[in-house]
């Protein structure tokens, strides 16, 4: 009898655990019974909130789902504006569960990779749909807030029937493709070029200007200078002419002997010159004659 009651105990131990289980923060739990979604009378799935609880052991199981916001940042795409233009777009989404009974259902079992794979291709449609319809200029100059409000509207009306609230769709980046980038850039290039090119040629031109500017200054300066030179050098030719005339006015003779001195130092300065001249010659005028007026 002590064993049966012993058995019977560890029975309803095991029982009683089995039937608790604990909900954590940030999940919720939904019952699925006989491997359909458990309802209320109301018709409405059972789902239970953070906390401990009771179920049907054996016959119940509890499927626990993230309820937490979270985010799907997938690889970026390309999409086609209206111009039909390529661009590479790379987006995230900010999502939650919001029927849970639902999500489950849809996804196979709340298989998140399964929701997100959905949820990204239908933000992608609602992205290309609005990338189609409007142009690159449209998109970069003001419109992306609008563009993503809308690709918002369109998320969070195809995403209802996975159970799922779209809470926010943002363009992180809008690149061009490689091919499309290199030939933009290479055009700015060449255009830069023909920019530098124009502004050397216009610095050339400048300069030649500046250097014939300064050249025709610097010819006119020096003019200025050799005709002042020669004013001057004229003033005092003329000056000095004037002191050897009013010198030569005093003194006739001296002024003769000087100059006679001079012509005999000038002629015989080397030494080994040779004059032939006649003795009586004006030349020797100074010379034949001595102190006292001797002849010898």
């Amino acid at each position: 009898m002590k064993n049966l009651i012993g058995v019977i105990v560890v029975i309803l131990a095991l029982l009683g655990y089995s039937s608790l289980f604990t909900i954590a923060e940030g999940e919720r739990g939904i019952v699925i019974r006989f491997g359909k979604v458990a309802q209320d009378d109301e018709g409405q799935a059972v789902v239970y909130q953070p906390g401990l609880h009771f179920k049907m052991p054996f016959i119940e199981r509890i499927e626990k789902l993230d309820a937490r916001v979270k985010t799907l940042d997938g690889e970026a795409d390309r999409f086609i504006t209206s111009e039909q233009k390529d661009l590479i777009v790379d987006a995230f989404v900010k999502w939650r569960i919001s029927d849970f009974a639902q999500f489950y259902l849809s996804t196979g079992g709340g298989n998140r990779a399964q929701a997100e794979g959905l949820l990204m291709r239908r933000i992608n449609s609602g992205l290309r749909s609005e990338f189609g319809s409007r142009t690159i200029q449209d998109i970069v100059s003001g419109e992306r807030e609008d563009l993503m409000e809308q690709a918002l509207m369109q998320a969070a009306d195809g995403s209802s029937d996975l159970g799922i609230q779209v809470l926010d769709v943002r363009v992180k980046q809008i690149n061009l493709p490689d091919e499309v980038s290199e030939a933009i850039y290479a055009r700015m290039r060449a255009e830069r070029n023909a920019v530098a090119r124009e502004h050397r040629s216009e610095g050339r031109q400048e300069s030649e200007f500046i250097r014939a500017d300064v050249d025709a200054r610097v010819t006119v300066m020096l003019a200025d200078a050799e005709r002042e030179a020669r004013q001057i050098r004229g003033e005092g030719d003329a000056e000095a002419a004037g002191i050897y005339g009013e010198a030569y006015g005093m003194d006739p003779e001296f002024f003769s002997f000087i100059r006679s001195m001079e012509a005999y130092t000038a002629s015989f300065e080397g030494g080994n010159d040779v004059i032939v001249l006649s003795p009586e010659s004006d030349f020797f005028k100074y010379f034949n004659s001595m102190s006292g007026g001797s002849n010898d």
